[in-house]
């Protein structure tokens, strides 16, 4: 699996020698505490480090521990991870710091295999905890490592094809130096995030790109191959700004609902309504939505702003409506618990991005009724 010019350890020591003098000073590099690995790993699945670093400390201070985290309720985990997206990491963090708790005696597995039964810690995840936490010898494989052992040894491949995902493990297996795993995987993550880029790869700047085969046969924009990703589709969804009497009248609230926690974007609150059908106009949608999720009806009072978001698999323009609650005390009938609130207290609930718009516009418009 080795380059033609190159034997692991040649590898291996360039590498390290340049982790040890280029590597991030990042907070979680600044512990040996698991626990705080554990969060940093979980925070970073899927997300920028750049944005990571905004929640990570403020997490931590909040949840300073095991006991801390299990105790607290899913809600305020919830709004402390509120704007870092894909929630299901933040419930599945929750439900095992409960199990750990219960049955580990607060203490985080030391090996991979251990890691890996625990609610969202995979294979790449588990790696990262058993290696960095614990010093394991155990390989990695994220977004920034698949980027470069594909290009170093041109492994050629959809690289979401778990064959070619095996081929990239046995590569970066076979690299691992023996007990110090942890800084050759986190050099590896560093190198593909600072120089062996997606695109413009600072080949000139990159400490083992003599030992690279797509740099030596200048196939850098060939590496990693993937599929043609499909066009991502568009889905109308309709919301109403429900209150219980005036809009922005100083007692009238807003009437908000929270997700069910086996939803996308389960457990957060948002403001009621739902996908707008074929044939639909946006306000027969709103008025199904309403008595399907909390068997209510109301008057649609005028329209109030439409988002446009993106998320992984679709793109979405949520259209919404003032309204005023006409009949029916609601009921959990689809969602998992509804509320009327003031919209100064709205703050203290955990929405998704695009309802936080949502609330941004409201907060500004009560302030200027109050004035």
């Amino acid at each position: 699996m080795t380059s033609k010019q190159a034997t692991p350890h040649q590898i291996q020591t360039q590498l390290l020698d340049w982790y040890e003098i280029e590597a991030r000073d990042l907070p979680w590099r600044r512990t040996r505490d698991p626990y705080a690995i554990w969060i940093s790993e979980i925070m970073l699945q899927q997300t920028r480090v750049e944005t990571v670093l905004a929640y990570y400390e403020p997490f931590l201070d909040r949840f300073p521990g095991l006991d801390a985290l299990a105790t607290a309720s899913i809600d305020d985990v919830f709004k402390a991870w509120e704007g870092l997206g894909y929630y299901k990491r933040a419930q599945n963090l929750h439900q095992a710091s409960r199990i750990l708790v219960d049955q580990y005696e607060g203490k985080l597995p030391s090996s991979a295999g251990g890691l890996r039964k625990l609610p969202g810690i995979g294979p790449y995840t588990a790696g990262a905890i058993a290696s960095i936490a614990f010093g394991k010898d155990e390989p990695v494989l994220d977004g920034n490592v698949i980027r470069v052992i594909s290009r170093l040894f041109c492994i050629a491949g959809d690289v979401a094809k778990a064959a070619t995902k095996k081929e990239l493990l046995e590569a970066v297996s076979s690299m691992i130096p023996t007990g110090s795993a942890s800084a050759f995987n986190q050099a590896l993550m560093d190198l593909g995030a600072r120089i062996c880029l997606s695109r413009n790869p600072q080949c000139k700047e990159c400490p083992v790109a003599d030992f690279c085969d797509a740099h030596r046969t200048k196939q850098e924009s060939v590496y990693p191959q993937k599929a043609k990703k499909a066009k991502i589709p568009h889905i109308d969804v309709v919301a109403g700004a429900i209150w219980d009497g005036e809009p922005f009248a100083a007692t009238s609230r807003l009437l908000i609902a929270q997700r069910k926690l086996d939803d996308m974007l389960g457990g957060l609150w948002e403001l009621p309504g739902g996908t707008v059908e074929e044939g639909e106009t946006l306000e027969d949608a709103l008025h199904r939505e309403l008595q399907e999720e909390l068997a209510i009806e109301v008057k649609i009072l005028k329209p109030f702003i439409d988002i446009k978001h993106t998320y992984t698999h679709f793109r979405m323009t949520l259209h919404v409506f003032h309204c005023r609650h006409t009949k029916g005390e609601p009921q959990s009938i689809d969602v998992a618990d509804w509320t009327w609130a003031h919209p100064n207290k709205l703050d203290t609930f955990a929405f998704p991005t695009a309802d936080r718009k949502i609330l941004s516009a409201l907060k500004s418009m009560t302030a200027e009724h109050a004035e």
